[in-house]
């Protein structure tokens, strides 16, 4: 089983040894390419923090049966990318005559037997009694999964369950002996520059420890909706995936997840999930099998500068709802589109993504006050959390009477050609019936619009969270905020589907 690329690129193969080349995220859950920095001596204390937990640090075995392309013994192995032996395989596989080899008509068609395909991870043990943290990619679509201890002892693991959004699985084994076990420190209490220790399953080479610094807090890499990674120079390799990252303690503050690298091997960039995160799944997970996140049932964006003076909230902060679901927990709070969320549950919210991490950490049915900026006021409401659902539901466009056809009226304004939605345009731009609004004809390529990126197509619901039926409505607002001595107005923006989303243009 290969790691999954996070941000592949284009690689190519150079001399003998299959050199990659390119800047690639990796998920490191199986060995790959060789590199590794030096690291400078750390703290004396490592070869305590190392004695004292190697024994609950485990390798990760897992098998998946595929379908043989090649057929039977003439198939070409399955190699780590960048393998010194790649290209020698690669080679004489292709080019070979005979059963399998792709030259003599294929006296095995395509009648092959499948085969098994093994990769080696990293997971650590939390309890006595075998309950086994690794990451999702490590064991994902395998048949087989084993746990191999540190003294090379092999039992056979039970799936508890897993959480793709976060990368984490929890296993079961029954030992045949006592085990060690680890337990979590708290990862909010990390400083920058603060040694941590790394133990894992590198490259096949199992109980290996490497120390490094806390490079950077709370990382968002856009690989997840709910980024906050732990990032780190200790050396982190292909095999590490699902392996602890330990205080000097000895205690998990994170599980090694991620690196980034030109070939696979680490260049000082790792990333963990922190034990804050990896607390609350694990325990869920144990606990029912899954995850049951908090739903707000609200669509968000980033508050900009600009957004943020049409709104009079300084300084720009806040996570801006841009659509209510119908049958989401905020619709009957009162929550509406145009609203900053600035709070939830007692603590603030700076961002969108701030909101997303509190939302899906906070328990299914909890009744929590959201604190929101309206028209510049701060107000307060009540929510009871739904629960969200995975793949989120796809409801169908509610159809509304259509109004009678009446000839478009366009207009022009803040750099965009207007008009007022009839059947013709709802036909030609592909907008749903319950769109409702002003549909965008054209852009000036040299306006502000055009730099934020409306289109044709596009419709206009609000201006200034008031709902507009005609160019000439759009017009009077802006001409109403250039006298106020507004520098930017606020459009509630449709897409033919009825997605949302706000837009701050330049009036002057």
């Amino acid at each position: 089983m290969t790691a999954a690329t996070i941000a592949p690129s284009r690689s190519r193969r150079r001399a003998r040894f299959g050199v990659r080349l390119g800047l690639a995220a990796l998920a490191i859950g199986a060995f790959s390419a060789f590199g590794a920095p030096a690291h400078a001596r750390g703290p004396d204390g490592i070869a305590d923090v190392a004695e004292k937990v190697i024994d609950a640090v485990v390798n990760i075995s897992t098998s998946q049966t595929v379908d043989a392309k090649g057929g039977g013994s003439n198939t070409m192995p399955q190699l780590p990318p960048g393998s010194p032996f790649e290209e020698f395989f690669d080679d004489f596989f292709k080019n070979r005559r005979g059963p399998g080899g792709g030259s003599k008509g294929g006296e095995r068609g395509d009648n092959n037997p499948p085969r098994k395909t093994n990769s080696l991870g990293s997971g650590f043990i939390i309890d006595t009694s075998g309950v086994v943290v690794t990451n999702n990619h490590v064991i994902a679509d395998a048949d087989e999964i084993h746990v191999i201890l540190n003294d090379g002892t092999k039992i056979k693991a039970e799936l508890v369950g897993v959480d793709k959004k976060t990368d984490l699985a929890v296993l079961r084994i029954k030992p045949p002996k006592p085990l060690v076990a680890v337990k979590f420190g708290d990862s909010d209490k990390l400083r920058l520059g603060d040694w941590v220790v790394a133990i894992g399953n590198p490259f096949s080479l199992g109980g290996t420890v490497t120390a490094g610094i806390v490079s950077a807090k709370n990382r968002d890499i856009s690989s997840g909706p709910y980024d906050s990674y732990i990032q780190t120079d200790a050396s982190i390799n292909r095999g590490n995936s699902g392996g602890p990252l330990f205080n000097l303690d000895g205690d998990v503050i994170g599980v090694n997840t991620l690196i980034i690298s030109p070939s696979g091997g680490s260049i000082g960039i790792g990333f963990a999930v922190p034990s804050k995160t990896v607390v609350g799944v694990v325990d869920q997970l144990r606990q029912f099998g899954e995850l049951r996140r908090g739903w707000l049932g609200v669509r968000i964006q980033s508050v900009t500068d600009e957004i943020a003076e049409s709104l009079n909230i300084k300084p720009a902060r806040g996570a801006l709802v841009a659509g209510v679901d119908d049958k989401g927990p905020a619709k009957p709070a009162g929550i509406e589109p145009g609203d900053v969320v600035v709070k939830f549950d007692g603590k603030d919210v700076k961002d969108p993504k701030d909101l997303s991490r509190v939302v899906a950490d906070t328990a299914v049915g909890k009744e929590v006050d959201v604190v929101i900026i309206r028209k510049g006021q701060e107000e307060t409401k009540k929510v009871t959390l739904g629960r969200l659902q995975d793949p989120d539901k796809v409801q169908a466009a509610v159809r509304t009477d259509e109004p009678a056809p009446e000839k478009p009226v366009t207009q022009k304004a803040l750099g965009l050609d207007l008009a007022t939605l009839n059947k013709d345009l709802r036909t030609r731009y592909k907008i749903k019936d319950s769109v409702r609004g002003v549909v965008v004809t054209n852009v000036d390529a040299n306006s502000d619009a055009a730099e934020k990126r409306l289109s044709a197509g596009d419709v206009i619901v609000e201006v200034a969270q008031e709902a507009v039926s005609s160019g000439a409505d759009i017009q009077k607002r802006v001409d109403q905020l250039k006298k106020d001595g507004k520098k930017s107005v606020l459009l509630l923006v449709s897409n033919g589907e009825g997605e949302l989303r706000f837009v701050a243009l330049s009036v002057q």
